[in-house]
């Protein structure tokens, strides 16, 4: 069955690394039509808005994204399209697992967690003022129904994923009322779920803990900004943002993307590695029912980095984006 997705390219590596992924795809036998679109630095150049209409009403029509890494700026400039994206078609939750894979250098093995991150509040509602010169205050929004929202979200997913256990982390020692209000929601919605263990820890500890032994943990449900920090702690465990895919998903939408920056500073050259972003269009895959293709491309990809000697550079290897990408699809279809 053909599927029509809306594939945003992204900037800097973001156009050689989609690339990758459409071949890799191809390779798997699926039939994807891609709607590209714009987004980030290319939309604000092209239309002024770093996300603009058409882009969302090609998700709106379609109901599933890929998405490249975008440029943030700091400081300046334009709002994240990142975060646009995800208020604009409520996309409510952040999805990010975190595995071991052999080949791949790393501090610990045999890690496997998801992190559920709320993806539409807290501090990342931008709602920030100058109160007086040298004086700022950024307000964080935490709400009772997004609270909900998430929590029911994670222990759906651990009941359909065969997850035991839910760790909700927060700062509500000292945020007393807003992450007080995050672990309350927490708490009541565990009712419902007598079968997985829910448990929470505050976000200091737990980040220790993380580093000591990862192991220990299988779901780790986090407010957006707490989510954003671990998100990206958790991926160095098991070799950076290079092997960790992505999904921001709503009741609506869902958008899957690489959760790595857009390194300019390799742009164009050819060096980027497409790993993540091939990780999250197998999340794609499997929301699209194309279970049997995901499955290829995930005993494929895992073969190849286990050898050792098909690595890009970031990994220790010497294998430029395309030959890298080579070597991939020459595994799947070996499969096929």
């Amino acid at each position: 069955m053909a599927h029509k997705v809306t594939l945003i390219p992204g900037d800097g590596i973001g156009p050689e690394i989609t690339e990758s992924v459409i071949r890799v795809i191809e390779a798997a036998g699926v039939d994807i039509e891609w709607d590209k679109q714009l987004a980030g630095i290319p939309a604000v150049q092209e239309y002024g808005v770093s996300v603009p209409d058409a882009c969302l009403d090609s998700i709106r029509e379609n109901k599933i994204a890929l998405k490249g890494p975008l440029t943030t700026l700091v400081g300046k400039g334009f709002r994240s399209a990142n975060v646009t994206l995800r208020k604009q078609l409520d996309l409510y939750a952040n999805l990010r697992p975190v595995k071991s894979i052999g080949g791949v250098p790393s501090r610990f093995d045999k890690v496997d967690l998801v992190i559920v991150r709320e993806n539409t509040e807290d501090l990342y509602s931008g709602i920030e003022n100058l109160i007086s010169p040298g004086v700022t205050q950024a307000i964080k929004v935490v709400t009772e129904t997004a609270s909900n929202n998430i929590a029911r979200f994670a222990f759906e997913y651990a009941r359909k994923n065969n997850r035991k256990k839910i760790t909700l982390v927060h700062k509500a020692n000292i945020m007393k009322i807003s992450d007080g209000l995050f672990l309350d929601s927490f708490e009541k919605v565990a009712k419902n779920y007598p079968d997985i263990i829910a448990e929470d820890k505050i976000v200091d500890a737990l980040c220790m803990n993380l580093v000591m032994d990862p192991t220990k943990f299988d779901i780790l449900l986090l407010g957006n900004m707490f989510g954003d920090i671990v998100s990206d702690l958790a991926a160095g465990l098991v070799g950076g943002l290079g092997v960790v895919p992505g999904a921001n998903l709503g009741e609506k939408y869902a958008v899957f993307e690489a959760v790595h920056g857009s390194a300019p500073d390799i742009a164009g050259k050819n060096l980027a590695n497409p790993t993540a972003l091939i990780f999250s269009a197998l999340m794609m895959l499997r929301h699209l029912g194309e279970d049997a293709a995901a499955n290829k491309i995930w005993k494929s990809i895992v073969v190849t980095l286990a050898m050792g000697h098909h690595l890009t550079k970031d990994l220790g290897g010497t294998l430029s984006t395309s030959e890298f990408t080579d070597e991939l699809v020459k595994e799947i279809e070996s499969r096929s």
